[in-house]
């Protein structure tokens, strides 16, 4: 009787080792899965998100843009959340500055012709 509590005492202890083995395991594997998932999902959404930002406030009166919807003009005027855009000869609508997709022409400034 002594021997078989002793026996299944040793077990007890074997088995809790291991499982904080397994434990430990566990918790590497998913600070791996989590340092994988920011350098693939968060840093380059972040990188975007700064890009977009940068070229949006850069955004001035002369440049050729392209709207979310496809609609592309030239930048009228700038205001802090709005732009307006010339889309024809008498035609100007005006759109949110997160309605502007990208730039695809920038006017040059006259300090950088000299």
């Amino acid at each position: 009787m002594i021997t078989n509590y002793l026996s299944n005492l040793t077990l007890l202890q074997v088995a809790g080792e291991n499982a904080g083995g397994q434990m430990v395991t566990m918790l590497i594997t998913f600070g791996l899965i989590i340092l994988i998932f920011y350098f693939l999902v968060i840093r380059p959404q972040n990188k975007k998100q700064k890009e977009t930002k940068a070229m949006l406030e850069a955004i001035k009166k002369g440049d050729r843009v392209s709207t979310v919807g496809g609609i592309r003009g030239t930048v009228t005027a700038v205001k802090d959340q709005t732009v307006t855009l010339k889309v024809d000869t008498d035609t100007k609508i005006e759109f949110n500055k997160s309605a502007i997709a990208n730039v695809l022409e920038r006017k040059e400034s006259t300090s950088e012709k000299e």
